[in-house]
């Protein structure tokens, strides 16, 4: 009994860190997905008529909509926001674009 115990007990644990870790890494990768539409998104404007006019026609466009397990704590606004996935949250920041580079999150 005290064998199983102790083997409950670290599996236990080690389940807990796995999901901590895999919700970290669902935040990064939609880290990733945001600049990848906001970098997307900055080369549809820069090839339209108009040209890049403002960081703002550009912020708008982009869908910031991960998917259901991921939510903004509030809108998310031009200089960033709070990103959570599931249960972590983080912080980010957003650079924005001008006419020679799209916008970044980090």
């Amino acid at each position: 009994m005290i064998i199983i115990s102790v083997l409950a007990a670290v599996a236990i644990q080690r389940f807990i860190l796995l999901s901590e870790n895999v919700e970290d890494r669902a935040l990064v990768a939609g880290i990733k997905e945001l600049n990848v539409r906001e970098t997307l998104t900055w080369t549809n404007v820069k090839l339209s008529p108009n040209g890049w006019d403002s960081d703002e026609i550009v912020f708008s466009s982009v869908d910031k909509d991960l998917g259901s397990e991921y939510s903004w704590n509030s809108a998310p606004k031009t200089d960033g926001g709070k990103l959570s996935f599931k249960s972590r949250t983080i912080n980010l920041i957003r650079d924005s674009s001008t006419a020679i580079s799209a916008g970044k999150w980090h």
